[in-house]
């Protein structure tokens, strides 16, 4: 090993932490976390690279972690999208108050929908003997996420760890809390409808994501049993943000000149940053159009105008989940579902 690869030695500072043994080694933090931990196989050529990274820094680990890695840990990791998205912040806070009842640490992260960051996570937890995981938020359209979540839970599951998921497809066989995304798009698309509206739009987020994949099927579903078309380029695809929405609205318009009467966008934070467009380019919400959203985050209700939106419990969503692993576990996956409410406010009005 050369002295570049060699990074900090344990003489250079207080000490030599975990990050600093995985860049010596030229492999990942959850690599280097494996090796030394010991919670699963790693490839041979792997586990010396890191075990002689380890032993030329003088590597010793962390005594928090130490105290974390006991079986008699109770901490909780929380991984979700973007804990600053008021969606996640309100079904943090349902996990919170169930895990403060019982005198649990919830630790949270943030993967910012990176879906190998979150493994990546996982496999941190794991380390530290985290005596739950819960994964929050959309899950990824990728096998190949799916195939290398599966094979860090696989183990921690066999060795006592609890893990539940919120609002994703169920190929992780593990306790859930899912949302009806699909029916309840497919509710406000009637509702809609029924307002008078034939001439629609959708502000989507990423198609891997299945949270969007579901409700984008729900509410074409619903339009084409009423025998209404969502033309292709009325569906623009941005990013799953407030700033997503307001680059998915500006693009709708740029798209004209004809323009629709009724736009959905498929989470309530890019319905925020498509008023805010509307508005940039003088288009009356809702004289010129009208516009909707999904999930009832606390925000949009004060909005001017007020959001029509699907009102999801979140809240109680998070409480849920955080039950979940409070139970004694059961001999299959345990699945509680979640109805959304259509709340018609005066952002959607029907069409001129």
């Amino acid at each position: 090993m050369t002295e570049a690869a060699q990074g900090p030695r344990a003489g250079d500072r207080a000490y030599v932490t975990l990050q600093d043994v995985a860049g010596a080694a030229g492999v990942s933090l959850a690599t280097a976390s494996r090796v030394l931990n010991g919670t699963s196989q790693v490839r041979s050529d792997l586990r010396e690279r890191v075990l002689a990274a380890a032993a030329e820094l003088s590597y010793t680990p962390n005594a928090h972690a130490q105290a974390l890695a006991s079986a008699s840990s109770n901490a909780v990791g929380v991984i979700c999208h973007d804990v600053s998205d008021p969606y996640f912040a309100a079904i943090a806070r349902g996990v919170m108050s169930t895990a403060a009842e019982h005198g649990m640490l919830v630790m949270l992260a943030s993967t910012f929908r990176d879906p190998f960051r979150e493994i990546e996570y996982v496999a941190m937890l794991r380390a530290q003997r985290a005596r739950a995981i819960l994964l929050i938020g959309s899950g990824f359209e990728d096998r190949d996420w799916e195939t290398s979540m599966a094979a860090e839970l696989a183990p921690y599951q066999r060795t006592g760890g609890r893990v539940a998921v919120l609002s994703r497809h169920r190929s992780l066989k593990v306790d859930a809390v899912l949302p009806r995304n699909r029916e309840g798009a497919a509710a406000l698309a009637r509702a809609l409808l029924a307002l008078g509206h034939r001439d629609f739009a959708v502000l989507s987020g990423p198609r891997a994501l299945t949270t969007v994949s579901d409700r984008l099927a729900g509410f074409t579903g619903a339009l084409a049993d009423a025998g209404v078309d969502l033309p292709a380029d009325r569906v623009v695809e941005a990013a799953f943000t407030r700033d997503g929405g307001h680059e998915a609205a500006t693009e709708l318009l740029r798209r004209g000149p004809s323009r629709p009467t009724c736009v959905f966008a498929v989470t309530d934070v890019m319905a925020i940053g498509a008023l805010a467009a509307f508005r940039d380019h003088g288009v009356d919400v809702p004289g010129e159009m009208s516009l909707a959203g999904f999930d009832d985050i606390p925000i949009v209700r004060d909005l001017t105008p007020p959001l029509t939106t699907v009102a999801l419990p979140l809240g109680a969503m998070g409480e849920r989940v955080m039950g979940l692993v409070l139970r004694e576990p059961g001999r299959r996956s345990r699945v509680e579902r979640f109805d959304g409410e259509v709340v018609l406010r005066a952002s959607t009005a029907p069409p001129r």
